[in-house]
This record gives structure tokens, C-alpha cells and sequence, in this order.
């Protein structure tokens, strides 16, 4: 069991509060292995709590994470502040016997695709949520059945619901002239599935009713039984364009558990390798959103940037993607200073092109036109939605893991947090183009300073145990939840990506523009089906 930490001046506060609010109703503990505070609590203070943390205190909702523990489930509801601190669980356990929960999505809305999801997968119901059902289990699968529940063989198979001829999709908007335009699921070139049912009036979308999981992989219920090495494989590769980012919180969660301390010189190699990704991944957005314009010359450009940051890391760790180079306690392969020098000029001269770039863009009116004034969040409803990464910064919501929960020796590299007001597309592209800046710079800083010692590390022996790992991805707050069981097995794993994160709020950003701007805001947000369909 961890020992008793002294509380943050954030814990405190939560202390003070729940003593005054809730007197006797609530439990906190700290802990120091995880740098967490457990909070104990019951169905009826949940709702306050909740509710308090994320429009009072400005938590914002990273994870719901759903445990069956015979005879009860455990829910575990996870917030996070940027006043210092680590994460706040609030555990909550319901019987078996009478799965319902209150629904909190109505005043935390961030929460409202993670209980839609908890219904379909585990089977809970949560009481006042207004949309519950057909959610990630399309109408084929039957009713009663729920993919994660220790009950479920995955080995056999179910045999699928008959579809009624008759049905229709729900329709909002009632307005003369008012008609339902369906996008996709099913898209040309690499895109996975998705659908999206555009209810418009004349070129104006009044309302986006998204629709994904057309490819539920069920990844968390194949890591069940499985080895830390197999588990971190199924991290790496259910998102690969984020893969480096994915298998790190997976890596940073069994380090927690089993009390491992990275060897400085591994640390600030993640941090080298988590920028070089970050830097690709952006450069690849940028392209698909010149691409979404129409403008072919600037696709091709960052198209061929795009390749050559590609082929960069492919010669320096042996994968274009970095796959294989995560274990818990280190890395699989250490590098040399010199050779972490001259991928990082390699980087510099691409980062050149690519500003040369940014300034071409900054003078194409036709380009900004699409742009400007188009899909917009605003800063409020950014936050009422918990959105992450770029999409929340372009929006003013100015959170970064990196430097809000510190991993991996963030906390000792000079960088600020871009951010925007605007909350258009425009700003969010200025985002993409200052963070691969920034990551650049950050490359630089480790290029320049890479501790002596080990990089590669043996990995830890096994122990039981949960704890949570984060990483803040190329596309935002990443979380990972594990337990390990006593041999040493997966009982347990959660994953909460980004694009699960931000698909809840794209509507927010197509609704009230033209039927035109609607690919050109999707590539603006530069999500992943494949990371959220996991």
C-alpha cells in the first residue's frame, strides 16, 4: 500500500471544502506512489462533487473508469486541476445486484460519452442521462449483451440482432425545407470509418449527430489476461500515428505500480522521442488541412516534409512510427549523443521548410478565407466539454499535461504552452505550427544536455497493483489506467485517447457554418477514428 503523502494546496482545498459540504460523507486519502487523492464517497454525494470539482474548482474530466469487483462495480471518476497537484479519483462503489448511478453529465458534461459508453460496454445504467443506448454497440449486437463484463467469452461468437427495415435515423431540426445529409461512414483514400448525419437548411448545418465505432476493436477486453510485454503491444498499436505517446503512459502506469524509477538518460530520451513524434504528427496535419482547402502545391510540400521527418526517425530508431522502443523502466535501444545531435539538426533544416511554409499560407487569402471565422469553439464551451490538446488551446483553454501533471522530466525543459483565443480553424493551425516549433526546441534542449548512464533499463519483476499513466499526445491528454493482477497479469485496462476526448465536442465546431466547411473543419480538428474506435 502506498504511504500517506502530505496534501498540495489543491488537496487542501478539496479537504476543506468536502469537511464543509459534505461533513462525514466523503473519505480522503493521498498517496504518494500514485501522487493521487482517493476520495471515498457515496451515489448521493456524487453528483455535488462532481459538479463542484468541474465548474467550482476547474477540474477538468480526464477517465470514468469501471472495475467489476464481486459483489460490487467500482467507479472511479477521474479529475485533474492546473494549480499543482497530482489527479483526484473519486471512488464510488454500487452493488452488482442494482447497477444504477447517477447520471452526472447533465451539470460535467465532459462525462457524457464515458457514461454512454460505461451502459453499452458493462451494462450500468445511469439514471437522468437523457441518450443512453446504441452508442459504441451498433443495432447488430444483441440486447443484454456487454463486451466487458467478466462474463463475456470473447472466444465464441453471438449471433447478431436482426436490423428493422424500418428504421430511421432520429430526426432534430423540423424546419421547412429542412433535410438529413449522411457523411460517410465509408470515405475514400485512408480514412476509417465514421458517420456523421448533417441536418441542414440550405447550405447551413444546424445539427451533427456523429456516430463512430464501426470498428469496436475491443482492445481493453483483449488485454485481460494478458503479459505486461503483450499489453504494451496492444498500447503501441491501436493508435500508431500516436504509437511512441500510448505505449509511454502504458510504460509510466506499471512503473508506478512497481515502484521503478527511470534512469535519468531514458527519461530524457522519451522526451527527445515523444517530440520528434509530435513533431511528424503536426506536420501531417498541417498537410491534411492544406489538402481539405484544395490547395495542392502547399499538400505536396508538407506531404514531402511530412516523408522526410518519416525517413528521419525511421534511421534513427529503426521504425518510421517508433514502435518497439517503450518498456516499463526504459527504453529498448539507448542512442548516442551524437548521433540525437544530428537528428535533431536534421530536424532544425525541416523546421526551416516548414516555416517557409507557414509564411506562404499567412499570405494565401483564399487559403484563410476557409479558415478564419470557421469552425469555431468557443473558450466556454471548449471547457464544458473537457476538450484537449491543440483544439482546446486554439480555444484559450491554455492545459498541457507536460507542464499541468509533469512526467518524464518535463518539469526541467524551458517551454511555454502556445495558445489562441479565436477558436477557429485558423487558430488552431497557428497551434500546429508553434508546437512542432516548440517541439523542435525541446529536441534541441535534450540534444544539448543527454545525461550519462543507461538508457536501456531490465524491466521490472511483476507485482499487483493499479495505478495511472498519462502522457500528454500529439493530440492531447492521453490516460491510462492499469491493474495488474496477482501473477502479474492484466486484470484491468483503460484507455481514454484524445480523439474519444475531442469527437465529443466536434459537432460544436460544424454546426451553424456552411455544408462546404465541414471537411475543412474535420481536418482542422485532425482527429483519429482508429484511436477513439479502440
Amino acid at each position: 500500500m502506498d504511504r500517506p503523502m502530505e496534501p498540495t494546496k489543491e488537496w487542501e482545498f478539496l479537504s476543506q471544502e468536502s469537511a464543509r459540504r459534505w461533513p462525514g460523507q466523503v473519505r480522503l486519502r493521498f498517496t504518494a506512489g500514485e501522487k493521487s487523492c482517493l476520495v471515498e464517497l457515496s451515489t448521493g454525494v456524487l453528483a455535488d462533487l462532481c459538479t463542484f470539482l468541474f465548474l467550482e474548482a476547474e477540474f477538468t474530466l480526464a477517465s470514468l473508469i469501471i472495475e467489476e469487483k464481486p459483489p460490487d462495480w467500482h467507479l472511479r471518476y477521474i479529475f485533474y486541476g492546473d494549480r499543482g497537484g497530482g489527479p483526484i479519483h473519486l471512488l464510488l462503489r454500487v452493488p452488482q445486484m442494482d447497477p444504477t448511478v447517477p447520471s452526472i453529465s447533465r451539470y460535467v458534461h465532459a462525462a457524457d460519452w464515458h457514461e454512454r459508453e460505461a451502459e453499452d460496454l458493462f451494462g450500468l445504467t445511469f439514471e437522468g442521462h437523457p441518450r443512453l443506448g446504441d452508442f459504441v454497440l451498433h443495432e447488430e449486437w444483441p440486447e443484454g449483451v456487454n463486451p466487458m463484463r467478466s462474463s463475456f467469452d470473447a472466444s465464441k461468437p453471438y449471433v447478431h440482432r436482426e436490423l428493422e427495415p424500418e428504421w430511421r435515423p432520429a430526426r432534430i431540426v423540423q424546419a421547412p425545407g429542412a433535410f438529413m445529409m449522411p457523411i460517410g461512414p465509408v470515405y475514400s483514400d485512408f480514412a476509417e470509418s465514421a458517420h456523421f448525419l448533417l441536418e441542414t437548411v440550405g447550405e447551413d448545418v444546424i445539427r451533427t449527430i456523429p456516430r463512430f465505432f464501426y470498428k469496436y476493436r475491443g482492445v481493453e477486453k483483449i488485454a485481460e489476461g494478458k503479459t505486461i510485454e503483450q499489453a504494451l503491444l496492444l498500447a503501441e498499436r491501436f493508435s500508431g500515428t500516436s504509437a511512441f505517446a500510448h505505449s509511454l503512459a502504458f510504460c509510466q502506469a506499471v512503473e508506478k505500480i512497481a515502484r521503478v524509477e527511470v534512469p535519468p538518460r531514458a527519461r530524457a530520451l522519451r522526451r527527445f522521442l515523444a517530440e520528434l513524434e509530435r513533431f511528424r504528427h503536426h506536420v501531417a496535419a498541417i498537410a491534411g488541412i492544406c489538402q481539405s482547402t484544395a490547395l495542392a502545391v502547399a499538400t505536396s510540400q508538407a506531404a514531402i516534409l511530412e516523408e522526410e521527418i518519416l525517413r528521419l526517425s525511421g534511421m534513427f530508431t529503426g521504425h518510421r512510427y517508433l514502435f518497439g522502443l517503450n518498456l516499463p523502466g526504459g527504453l529498448t535501444t539507448d542512442f548516442s549523443d551524437d548521433c540525437t545531435k544530428k537528428t535533431t539538426a536534421a530536424a532544425e533544416d525541416l523546421l526551416k521548410k516548414l516555416l517557409d511554409l507557414q509564411e506562404m499560407l499567412r499570405f494565401s487569402s483564399s487559403f484563410l478565407d476557409r479558415l478564419e471565422e470557421v469552425g469555431i469553439v468557443p473558450k466556454e464551451r471548449a471547457l464544458s466539454y473537457g476538450l484537449v490538446g491543440p483544439i482546446a488551446r486554439a480555444s484559450g483553454v491554455i492545459r498541457d499535461l507536460r507542464r499541468t501533471l509533469p512526467y518524464a522530466g518535463y518539469e526541467s525543459v524551458d517551454f511555454s504552452i502556445p495558445g489562441e483565443e479565436e477558436g477557429d480553424g485558423y487558430a488552431r493551425l497557428r497551434i500546429l505550427f508553434r508546437e512542432a516549433e516548440q517541439s523542435v526546441s525541446i529536441m534541441r534542449q535534450v540534444a544539448s544536455s543527454l545525461p550519462a548512464g543507461p538508457g536501456v533499463f531490465s524491466p521490472p519483476a511483476p507485482q499487483s497493483g493499479a495505478a495511472l499513466g498519462w502522457v500528454e499526445a500529439p493530440r492531447g491528454a492521453a490516460f491510462h489506467w492499469v491493474r495488474l493482477g496477482e501473477n502479474g497479469q492484466v486484470a484491468r485496462y483503460r484507455i481514454t485517447p484524445p480523439s474519444f476526448t475531442n469527437w465529443h465536442g466536434f459537432h460544436l465546431a460544424a454546426e451553424d457554418f456552411a455544408f462546404q466547411d465541414f471537411p475543412i473543419i474535420m481536418a482542422t480538428f485532425g482527429l483519429s477514428n482508429a484511436e477513439a474506435d479502440r
